[in-house]
């Protein structure tokens, strides 16, 4: 699958399109601000050509951890950040998110949430999966509240699962199945 054939979702305020070529040098800069990504995960600089390189192959690589969708602003058609998904296990037939709010300005006001709502929602209309997880470091509540708000429930905790930071961190996994997604409140 290329790029071009991942779809534009549609939001209340917000679109999910596929990266284009002008975005790569904005979206490069988010993946690689220390301050935006390392604080509550793995960090390590990407090259702008291989960050391209990753972008451009993630559509047909289920396991890449490069950004799918851009997350976009209708009103204004400004790109504040992206979202992915990844198959987090070789057997276990799950998929989990990813999400990150570059700019910083417009972090707090609920883009967050409807853009990885988006994201859930395709997955479970496009793909034969029964479960959407996260996997999110304890101490980042705001990505944990993000996804609880979503209906997501947390199912356990990895225990010195990530290092990063010079030290273990515990995770927790989030996880809602089909049943669960399809029985939650809708926005009217």
């Amino acid at each position: 699958m290329s790029a071009a054939a991942l779809p534009t979702l549609e939001g209340y305020r917000l679109r999910l399109r596929p990266p284009a070529a002008a975005d790569l040098p904005a979206l490069h800069d988010w993946y690689n601000d220390p301050e935006t990504v390392a604080p509550f995960d793995r960090f390590s600089v990407d090259t702008l050509s291989d960050f391209e390189a990753a972008v451009r192959d993630a559509p047909g690589d289920p396991g890449s951890l490069a950004p799918r969708f851009v997350v976009e602003r209708k009103s204004d058609s400004r790109s504040i950040g992206f979202v992915g998904h990844y198959q987090a296990h070789p057997v276990l037939e799950t998929v989990d998110v990813w999400y990150v709010l570059g700019e910083r300005s417009e972090r707090g006001k609920g883009y967050g949430t409807e853009s990885v709502g988006l994201l859930v929602d395709y997955l479970f209309h496009s793909m034969q999966v029964e479960r959407v997880g996260a996997t999110i470091d304890v101490e980042n509540t705001a990505s944990y509240r993000l996804v609880e708000k979503l209906g997501f429930r947390r199912e356990g905790v990895l225990r010195s699962a990530l290092f990063h930071h010079s030290r273990w961190h515990d995770v927790a996994v989030y996880g809602v199945t089909r049943a669960d997604w399809a029985a939650r409140p809708r926005r009217a």
